[in-house]
């Protein structure tokens, strides 16, 4: 590493935009001019007094970093911005597209949070998008256009480093920038809390890796607002709505068979969307047309969740998966209900379907897009429900179907170890997201109470 000791600090410079101010620390190596920028006084202060020091204890400095020596060990001599692409790569290898956006929304809007000053000489919009879709995607990071590149040379220069996370004071204005929107209201609690532990798994990487001492985010530390799993019962269906709705997508001019028995799969058995888009014809087990028990089988062995080309490691835009919290060649067998057997008997066969065909392909024998799904629930609920219900949580997203799917199984009596293994949850994750919605059984209930009687009367 080559060294100087030919070092000038000059004073702050100020400089007051419409944006606001920004308070300049300037100095020079061999006649080379170096800059950093701080959006208060305090910090530009604080860093010029570091510079100063060093050169009054005869200490060198770096022409490759422009720091002191000393800067270059331990969270001093890590710039914040290095370390969040550092973790992203490690990340991006064992982690699914989905986690793989998460984890850079919650790097993006962190490094937005230690940036040294807020004043830039770009969008706000494009450094973000810079950082979300290059800066922290292991994939596109070499693929960055030349203008994306100059921000992010820009967010690499001006972001603190490491030692941020040593001031608790500065640990604590980051979560509160990470707890609201840009529009300044509150973040919803489950962003705040799913940002937070992905910053407690990058202050573990940094611990392990020796860039800190301890993790900066203790449990209860800036304490993530508290978040409910239980599902919203205003959202659950009855049966004339649901078949209101699903009579509406059936009547649809384009796709609408083809939809219909894609919602009315949900609504019967419970899958969740993208086990139901990896289906087979060969998953789909009927009985014979004279068969007395029209009951059919369902296996589920895959999923393939929608999570946009620039998060797979293939390009495609469907990423397959095992089952969700199973292992990897895990099944999962759920029963047909008649209706349900009809429904896909009469598809299979009008769309003159192969075994090994997608049981629900989209227009093109491709992937049915997410995009295509929602967009049809969304018009079917503007025909069919009433302008109080359409503005209501009542069947909002197409995951309501499985959770009315649930809560009339258990409803029906279908004990929850069985709901759970149709399901593909555990009991204690399936009773902590329905119980609220369990109903009609509370009559029977008082039955087998009251059958207890009263207390004995005990002679005095």
């Amino acid at each position: 590493m080559e060294t100087t000791y030919n070092v000038k600090v000059w004073k702050i410079s100020v400089y007051k935009g419409a944006r606001g101010t920004t308070y300049t620390v300037r100095w020079a190596l061999e006649g080379t001019e170096r800059r950093a920028p701080f959006g208060t006084r305090a910090l530009a202060d604080a860093f010029r007094s570091e510079l100063v020091s060093a050169t009054r204890r005869g200490e060198a400095f770096s022409l490759a970093t422009g720091r002191p020596v000393s800067h270059q060990t331990g969270a001093s001599g890590v710039n914040w911005y290095d370390f969040a692409v550092q973790f992203c790569d490690a990340q991006w290898r064992r982690t699914s597209g989905n986690s793989r956006k998460n984890v850079s929304k919650a790097l993006m809007a962190t490094t937005i949070a230690l940036l040294r000053t807020p004043v830039s000489p770009f969008k706000a919009v494009d450094v973000r998008t810079a950082l979300r879709e290059f800066a922290f995607n292991t994939r596109r990071r070499e693929e960055a256009p030349p203008e994306v590149a100059v921000i992010l040379k820009w967010a690499e220069r001006n972001t603190l480093t490491m030692a941020a996370w040593e001031d608790p004071a500065k640990v604590d204005d980051v979560l509160r920038e990470l707890s609201v929107r840009l529009d300044g209201a509150p973040a919803a609690a489950s962003s705040v809390k799913r940002t937070r532990r992905i910053l407690n798994v990058a202050m573990e990487y940094a611990v392990t890796h020796r860039v800190l001492r301890s993790n900066p985010l203790p449990k209860g530390r800036g304490t993530a607002p508290k978040t409910s799993s239980a599902v919203d019962k205003r959202s659950l269906l009855n049966a004339m709505q649901a078949a209101r709705l699903l009579g509406w997508v059936r009547r649809r001019p384009r796709g609408g068979a083809r939809l219909h028995a894609f919602f009315a799969t949900m609504y019967y058995a419970g899958p969740r969307p993208e086990e139901v888009v990896a289906m087979r014809v060969v998953d789909v087990h009927l009985p014979g047309e004279d068969a007395e028990d029209q009951w059919s089988e369902l296996v589920f062995h895959t999923a393939q969740p929608e999570v946009g080309k620039n998060w797979t490691d293939t390009g495609a835009i469907h990423e397959k998966r095992g089952l969700k919290g199973r292992a990897a060649d895990d099944t999962r067998i759920v029963p047909g209900h008649p209706s349900l057997t009809k429904i896909l008997r009469e598809h299979i066969k009008a769309q003159s379907l192969k075994p090994g065909d997608l049981l629900f392909p989209g227009e093109k024998g491709e992937m049915l897009a997410g995009s295509v799904i929602r967009r049809a629930w969304r018009t079917a609920r503007g025909k069919v429900l009433t302008p109080e219900e359409f503005a209501s949580p009542l069947g909002k997203r197409v995951y309501d179907l499985r959770h009315t799917c649930l809560t009339n199984w258990l409803n029906d009596g279908v004990p929850a170890a069985q709901v759970a293994e149709w399901a593909g949850n555990s009991v204690p994750v399936l009773l902590a997201i329905y119980t609220r919605c369990v109903s009609g059984q509370l009559t029977d209930l008082k039955k087998r109470i009251e059958a207890r009687g009263d207390l004995p009367e005990i002679p005095s």
